[in-house]
């Protein structure tokens, strides 16, 4: 079955290859090609074929994995693989063909089938419209080198739509959404998505289960969906996203065969939400309302740009262990994160973590309390 929207695309569900499972080589942790290949294998044979990645994913481990276990054992009409233009590997205009260049040799493919603006928001794009960006992405649309121009975002969508009446040739746009950030004001996903409608855009759907906090769910909020008695909690998460007109993609990450397998058993025969579901969902949403948690979706970004180094969303997740998750073991897990390396009070505040975040954190005050949590007692 194709895609509503894109019709070399099969179903709505995609890869999201920024988490993959890893396994340690020597000292260094690699990508772990045998299950990788297997979840490949896996998601192909159920009729799916949209795989996701960009240039820093992985440290550009992600790139090289999709050419090694999808490119070289798979033929190239078979897959639509989607790269991004990332603002930290570019400086310049003339810095942007060679840097495509490389992310189409490190993916062993002559074309990618979509090519995304990453993480606009209202500083970098100002960058990418300074360098003509998306005018030299357009360039190589029709030099055949792409298929599709779209952009992923994380900001208000007063923001997205000044992109999108700078830009109509986009033709999709990647952006959060998740049952917890539906209404959540620094996100805003449902107006992000009217704003696509607006525009005519379809929306492809990023962080569906918010990295994993719609996963790993409060005590109340799992007996909600108990209650259901059926489904994991990750399937109401990404079930909710996939139910909305306009909506042509749901991106999952996952990062060994349990979860694909889990994916795959609700997504290869898809049905929308139902009332009782729905219900639950706004109950849950209820209680997360109530939790005082920090909405940090662990992409890392504020950690390529830390001068000190700290494992800032690990440091924020033993924090939300702490407050919402009832976690009995965050102290350990603080340790663990911080015993061979820089603590949340190493921090220098020099705020280019805050840049970089797509959650618009207030990262230096949040380490301030991861500090005073675990380090001052």
């Amino acid at each position: 079955m194709s895609n509503k929207y894109f019709d070399e695309i099969k179903k709505n569900f995609g890869f999201g290859c920024m988490r993959l499972p890893m396994k340690k080589v020597g000292e260094n942790k690699e990508v772990d090609y045998d299950e990788f290949s297997e979840m490949i294998d896996a998601f192909m044979e159920a009729g799916f074929n949209y795989f996701d990645t960009a240039h820093g994913y992985l440290g550009g481990k992600s790139e090289t994995a999709l050419r090694d276990c999808l490119v070289k054992r798979y033929p190239r009409d078979s897959y639509i693989l989607t790269n991004k233009l990332s603002s930290p590997f570019f400086k310049t205009e003339e810095e942007i063909r060679p840097l495509f260049e490389s992310q189409l040799e490190a993916c062993g493919v002559d074309y990618f089938d979509f090519y995304l603006m990453h993480a606009q928001e209202r500083g970098n794009f100002e960058k990418y419209k300074q360098c003509r960006a998306y005018e030299i992405a357009f360039e190589l649309k029709r030099e055949g080198k792409i298929r599709h121009v779209g952009l992923s975002f994380h900001d208000t969508s007063d923001v997205l739509d000044k992109i999108l009446t700078t830009y109509p040739e986009v033709e999709a746009v990647q952006i959060q959404f998740n049952y917890a950030d539906y209404e959540d004001a620094s996100v805003e996903s449902r107006k992000c998505l009217e704003v696509c409608r607006k525009h005519g855009k379809p929306a492809i759907v990023m962080e569906p289960v918010k990295g994993g906090s719609l996963v790993n769910l409060p005590d109340e909020a799992k007996a909600v969906f108990d209650e259901l008695g059926g489904g994991s909690y990750a399937s109401y998460a990404i079930r909710f996203a996939a139910s909305f007109d306009g909506i042509a993609m749901v991106l999952s990450g996952m990062g060994n065969m349990d979860m694909m397998r889990d994916n795959l058993s609700y997504m290869t025969d898809f049905k929308p939400l139902g009332e009782r579901e729905w219900n639950a969902i706004e109950r849950v949403c209820t209680i997360f309302r109530a939790q005082d948690i920090i909405p940090c979706t662990d992409c890392k970004y504020c950690m390529e740009v830390c001068p000190m180094h700290i494992p800032i969303p690990a440091l924020f997740a033993c924090l939300n262990g702490r407050r919402a998750f009832k976690n009995w073991n965050t102290d350990f897990y603080y340790e663990v994160h911080t015993e061979d390396g820089p603590k949340a009070s190493d921090c220098i505040k020099c705020g280019m973590c805050e840049k970089a975040c797509p959650q618009h954190l207030k990262i230096r005050s949040l380490l301030l309390d991861v500090e005073k949590e675990f380090e001052n007692k």
